[in-house]
């Protein structure tokens, strides 16, 4: 927060780090360690900028704070499930900031993604971090209520990290959750209204060695138990993160 709020690289020298602040800098400071500490404020608000793969990101109240462990799956190249190479187009369905989207764009430079939303103020955001990243050539945004505006073609990746948590959950979430835009966290149906509709839908928009992730975050035992024959693959995170499942377009066709 401090370094951010001087404008300060995270390398900053020792020496840097040593100097005293003026007095216009303390009371900036004082404003955001306050809101940081009392009203529990998240960081990326208070700097409008957070990192997700290494890269920043403009946020702002409009859409939720970048966090997925998704990330690692991208820098990973989705693989073993896809083979780099052969991805030409990717789906970023509930984009939020534009995060996943623009990181997929940097890890499949051939590819084409598309990034979909229902909520024209987290597409305003996501179009402002596609132009600070410069990747409009490859970056296309629909506004569309999941899949029903979008052109049915066939991706090679469909990734989403869709509003998937309940409302009895999101009682127990910490305060900082409660910034955030509400319909980007809660879903009807204890948190699967959403990602049923993924699961239905998804093997109509997929090649046929396509696959599709997507993160459930606490839902994964109870989504288990709703559909108890399909073979999610839960992804095993090496930096932590949980409920993120891989399936292929062979398994949605058969139980879906």
């Amino acid at each position: 927060l401090v370094l951010q709020a001087l404008a300060l690289p995270f390398s900053v020298s020792d020496e840097a780090l040593a100097r005293d602040l003026t007095e216009a800098e303390s009371e900036k400071l004082q404003i955001l360690l306050d809101k940081r500490v009392k009203d529990q404020v998240p960081l990326g608000y208070l700097t409008k900028e957070s990192y997700f793969c290494g890269l920043p990101f403009y946020v702002d109240e409009r859409v939720l704070i970048p966090r997925s462990p998704i990330a690692e799956l991208i820098e990973q190249h989705f693989e073993p499930w896809v083979s780099h190479v052969n991805v030409t187009r990717v789906l970023d369905m509930c984009t939020g900031s534009g995060c996943i989207a623009i990181a997929c764009a940097y890890a499949f430079e051939m590819a084409g993604v598309d990034a979909v939303d229902i909520d024209v103020d987290a597409l305003a955001v996501a179009k402002m971090n596609i132009d600070k990243h410069d990747v409009s050539k490859q970056v296309t945004l629909f506004e569309s209520n999941l899949f029903d505006a979008l052109p049915e073609k066939p991706y090679d990746i469909i990734v989403s990290n869709p509003p998937y948590v309940s409302a009895r959950e999101m009682q127990t979430l910490p305060n900082e959750y409660h910034h955030e835009p509400r319909h980007a966290l809660e879903a009807d149906d204890e948190g699967f209204a959403l990602v049923d509709r993924i699961l239905k839908q998804a093997a109509n928009y997929l090649s046929d060695n396509g696959i599709l992730v997507v993160e459930v975050g606490n839902g994964q035992d109870a989504l288990e138990a709703k559909y108890p024959d399909v073979p999610f693959v839960w992804v095993e995170f090496e930096y932590g993160g949980h409920g993120v499942f891989v399936l292929s377009r062979h398994d949605l066709t058969r139980h879906f």
